[in-house]
């Protein structure tokens, strides 16, 4: 089993090429906010791990005090750190982001991370979760999103399973072995589906 605290370690290296990619979906979080319309704004993060993307991006932005939302995460020692450093609107839930139990009520979201996921599950997997963005985000909501891109590089096929979704590619940076992706949506919004898996870790 990996060990999700060593794991994010090089978070702590600033020339580190997670510390590369932290940076890059910082600046998405960014931008999501700037685009998004006045008024509540609501995230969904999956697999969220100590928050260290969105909390100090909430902390920073003028919109960041209209901004409620869930952090789900099933390591609890991850989520434990997530919860101490949220503010009061944002809640750090602990259970397996894998499913859309977890996301009922902070669905559809106007922010969507699935940071961290696309690298660690089947190719199956990334494809149904991509096709499941209409019911996780808002019309016109922004989903970010990381996958490396070592060989075979999934992340042609990961842009096109979005197009296919309805996500307008509004971003897309690679440096290394890493890529991260934003597009917003502009199709409608979909029910979620309760208790519906859409993906498993491979380890």
């Amino acid at each position: 089993m990996t060990d999700w605290k060593r794991w994010h370690d090089p978070y702590d290296d600033p020339q580190s090429p997670l510390s590369g990619r932290l940076r890059a979906v910082q600046h998405q979080i960014g931008f999501a906010l700037d685009r998004a319309a006045p008024g509540p704004v609501r995230l969904l993060s999956l697999c969220a791990g100590e928050g260290r993307d969105v909390l100090p991006v909430l902390a920073e932005h003028p919109r960041g005090a209209d901004v409620t939302g869930r952090l789900v995460e099933l390591d609890p020692g991850l989520c434990a750190a997530a919860r101490s450093a949220a503010p009061p609107a944002i809640e750090a839930v602990q259970g397996d982001a894998g499913t859309t139990a977890l996301c009922a009520g902070a669905a559809p979201a106007d922010v969507l991370l699935l940071c961290g996921i696309f690298g660690n599950i089947p190719d199956a997997d990334v494809a149904r979760t991509v096709a499941a963005t209409p019911s996780l985000l808002a019309t016109g909501g922004t989903v970010i999103w990381t996958r490396h891109t070592w060989a075979p590089d999934l992340t042609p096929l990961v842009r096109a399973w979005f197009f296919e979704a309805g996500v307008e590619a509004i971003s897309f940076v690679t440096a290394g072995r890493w890529a991260v992706g934003a597009g917003v949506l502009r199709t409608a919004s979909m029910p979620l589906e309760a208790h519906a898996r859409l993906f498993a870790f491979n380890r």
